[in-house]
């Protein structure tokens, strides 16, 4: 399962790095550190989803 998360997460954070991207540049956000912030947070994010996903896929 682990190798499933690993693969999942490198699609899921991309994915979510670019749309908190796209939501800093919607806001108005358009600066290097509101945009590196942004990809950070994705990056983060997506580890919990990724596990979450790989288990319900494993299941």
């Amino acid at each position: 399962m682990l190798r499933l998360a690993a693969l999942l997460f490198i699609v899921l954070g991309a994915t979510l790095a670019g749309i908190l991207i796209v939501a800093a540049l919607v806001a108005g956000l358009d600066t290097a550190q509101p945009i590196i912030v942004a990809a950070a947070i994705g990056f983060v994010v997506a580890i919990p989803v990724s596990v979450v996903v790989a288990r319900r896929l494993a299941s």
